[in-house]
């Protein structure tokens, strides 16, 4: 089974998470922001990763420190999961529609993270998280699972949209690049032996 479990307690956050890579989107979220748990709870659906995320954080401050820590737990616990990457797909690429939206979502789990993300807002909240928030969300998980990840809008209006068809489309290609690759069951997918 590849599972993991992450807690992190610092004096801003204290966080418990765990996944596993081979579940069927069973989720429990809860991080006090409603839209975060909205978008937590679709990565979990639609990349059949099983995960509990409990987050209570400084949100008497801002929300900056409840998002970044709770995508670091999640992208650690991604990472630990994962072990030695042995047999994975790697890659994983999707087009993620929502009604007018389209946004193209690349990922490579290369041990080598990245992030290029070309979201565009017109407001400063979804819901009640803010616009801000979401760059640093996928920022902070792309580092925390050693993930090069590329998340780029292609069109459409409504900002709901597009950070849901964003969340979406990482969700799809994580699902694509964890998957155990039959053909290669047994290798590392590099040709330097490791990621």
């Amino acid at each position: 089974m590849r599972t993991a479990e992450i807690h992190r307690n610092t004096a801003e956050t204290q966080i418990d998470v765990t996944v596993n890579l081979d579940g069927t989107g069973l989720y429990t979220v809860s991080t006090g922001i409603g839209f975060l748990d909205h978008m937590i709870e679709q990565l979990s659906r639609h990349s059949l990763i099983d995960m509990t995320v409990k987050t209570v954080g400084d949100l008497h401050i801002d929300q900056h420190h409840t998002t970044e820590d709770t995508a670091i737990a999640i992208g650690e616990a991604v990472a630990k999961a994962l072990g030695d990457k042995r047999g994975i797909s790697r890659y994983g690429s999707v087009y993620s529609p929502m009604d007018e939206t389209l946004t193209r979502v690349a990922l490579d789990i290369s041990g080598r993270p990245w992030l290029v993300c070309k979201l565009p807002f017109t407001v400063q909240k979804i819901g009640e998280w803010d616009a801000e928030m979401v760059e640093h969300f996928f920022h902070s998980f792309a580092q925390a699972a050693g993930i090069t990840l590329h998340i780029e809008f292609l069109y459409g209006s409504n900002n709901h949209h597009i950070v849901e068809s964003a969340f979406k489309g990482l969700a799809r290609a994580l699902r694509q690049a964890v998957e155990i690759d039959p053909r290669k069951a047994d290798a590392i997918p590099s040709t330097k032996g490791m990621l």
